[in-house]
């Protein structure tokens, strides 16, 4: 165990000085160590409840009460790496820092839930998972699903990702594709001679500028898709015709779409932009999760916390669950379009809102 992990008991009662702490031990990803072993010290203090099991820097820690249902509440413990913004420092009711909103202040409540609330109505497993902000090889709700699926067995979950203290339900695909336009070298003194792929970018850049994406809606909530060329790649040198150019594109396509209906959407697009000896090629794809509202337990969150609802627009974790055959939704304090940034902040009221409405859900069940 590290020091960290044996140092004085996190103040649970105060949830902004206790995302305060959490913010201030150190866990870019692939260094989660210290982290989880401050979680699962305080979870073996606070709540003997609870089974825990640890599988690398992952931690899941279940009640076992026979309840008819489970509920899922899953937090990454990593962030991006620090960009002069630790230590934290709260500013009256506002606390600043890397992680603040991504997700350490959702990591927050689910550690003050999981010791407050040690008979809830339903049963909960809490897992706090590492590598969440790198590659998805490494991501240990991945390795969960892989090595230990018993342990995320359950009706719904909720993950804990920055939504402001509003429901952000299911997830949109994404996919990134890889486009290449080939031509002839010559010398630039001599043009004619060749052709120049770089220039045959240009209609496919039209292409993507002009795209109009579906604004489906799908269980009440609105997505809006999206194609964006971001990668260009071309050139041999100063003085030469270039005969290949490459163009990453990603599409994000709302989640009535297949992987395969996605990427035949793309090819109808694009295809007749291209000839022979040009390539388009799938480079990496995620799928997206359906809403999932109509299940019960999301159902009675929001309508008893009159929650608003709304597409999450951006790809989370819960496409994991939702392949898995699990409802789920993002729901956690935090402005997403402060995460990553030096200037990341959270607020007190959106954790205590958030701690509230999950609270109830504990408490009250369906």
């Amino acid at each position: 165990m590290t020091e960290a992990a044996s140092a004085e008991r996190l103040p649970l009662g105060d949830l902004l000085a206790l995302t305060a702490r959490l913010v201030d031990i150190p866990s870019e990803s692939h260094c989660e160590e210290a982290i989880t072993d401050v979680l699962e010290a305080e979870l073996a203090a606070r709540a003997p409840w609870l089974t825990v099991d640890r599988v690398g820097s992952n931690l899941v820690a279940r009640t076992e009460l026979g309840r008819p249902h489970r509920l899922i509440a899953a937090g990454h413990t990593d962030t991006v790496p620090v960009n002069g913004n630790l230590p934290s420092r709260q500013d009256d009711e506002v606390l600043w820092g890397c992680g603040t909103a991504d997700m350490k202040s959702g990591l927050a409540v689910m550690l003050a839930l999981a010791c407050d609330v040690p008979e809830p109505a339903i049963d909960v497993t809490w897992v706090f998972y590492e590598a969440e902000e790198v590659d998805a090889r490494f991501n240990g709700l991945g390795r969960l699903f892989r090595e230990r699926p018993e342990l995320l067995r359950g009706d719904v979950a909720l993950l804990g990702e920055p939504t402001d203290g509003v429901i952000e339900a299911g997830c949109q695909g994404t996919m990134r594709l890889r486009v290449v336009l080939r031509g002839a070298r010559a010398h630039t003194a001599r043009p004619w001679m060749g052709r120049n792929a770089i220039h045959r970018l240009g209609p496919v850049l039209d292409q993507l500028g002009r795209y109009e994406g579906r604004q489906p809606v799908i269980d009440g909530c609105q997505y809006r898709e999206a194609l964006q060329a971001v990668q260009v790649e071309g050139g041999v040198a100063g003085n030469v015709v270039p005969d290949e150019a490459m163009l990453l594109v990603n599409h994000r396509f709302a989640p009535d779409r297949s992987p395969a209906d996605a990427e035949a959407h793309l090819r109808e697009l694009l295809l007749p932009l291209l000839e022979a000896d040009d390539e388009l090629a799938v480079v990496d794809c995620a799928d997206g999760a359906a809403p999932g509202l109509g299940h019960p337990l999301l159902a009675s969150l929001i309508a008893r916390n009159g929650l608003t609802v709304r597409a999450k627009l951006g790809w989370t974790d819960v496409a994991r669950f939702a392949a898995a055959g699990i409802p789920a939704a993002n729901f956690g304090p935090g402005d997403a379009t402060l995460a990553h940034t030096a200037h990341e902040r959270v607020a007190r009221e959106p954790i205590e809102r958030t701690y509230s409405a999950l609270a109830d859900l504990l408490r009250a069940g369906v």
